[in-house]
């Protein structure tokens, strides 16, 4: 991410890893049962969407400390995500290599996103 100016913030390499993650999240709840869908489906959802709304609303502040500052409330809902799917493996509403490759991949984008954390604090 150094050294490169994004124009818009879907050309964020975090947003766009955040994003392909937020699709896997809509297929696994798509399958979660009915009554799932006011409770943990809507939860993971909207954390796993939180992240990518996060970094895009950083993109667009002026200051590096407010972008910052946003990109952090990004990095807890990864954690929310995560533990979201951790409760949808223990209830089996997704296999444990979905979990596995899942929980992997927010692992990924976290350690991004303090990458770039620590890149604008430069």
């Amino acid at each position: 991410m150094e050294g490169k100016n994004y124009r818009d913030f879907y050309e964020l390499p975090i947003w766009r890893i955040g994003y392909e993650l937020l699709m896997k999240v809509y297929n696994f709840t798509e399958k979660f049962p009915d009554w799932e869908k006011y409770a943990l489906s809507s939860q993971i959802t909207r954390s796993a969407n939180s992240i990518i709304a996060n970094i895009a609303e950083a993109h667009g502040r002026f200051s590096y400390n407010d972008k910052i500052r946003v990109l952090y409330i990004s990095r807890g809902e990864i954690c929310e995500t995560r533990s979201h799917l951790a409760v949808a493996f223990g209830r089996k509403y997704v296999t444990e290599n979905e979990f596995k490759d899942a929980n992997d991949s927010y692992c990924v984008l976290s350690k991004e996103l303090n990458l770039y954390i620590n890149h604008l604090r430069q």
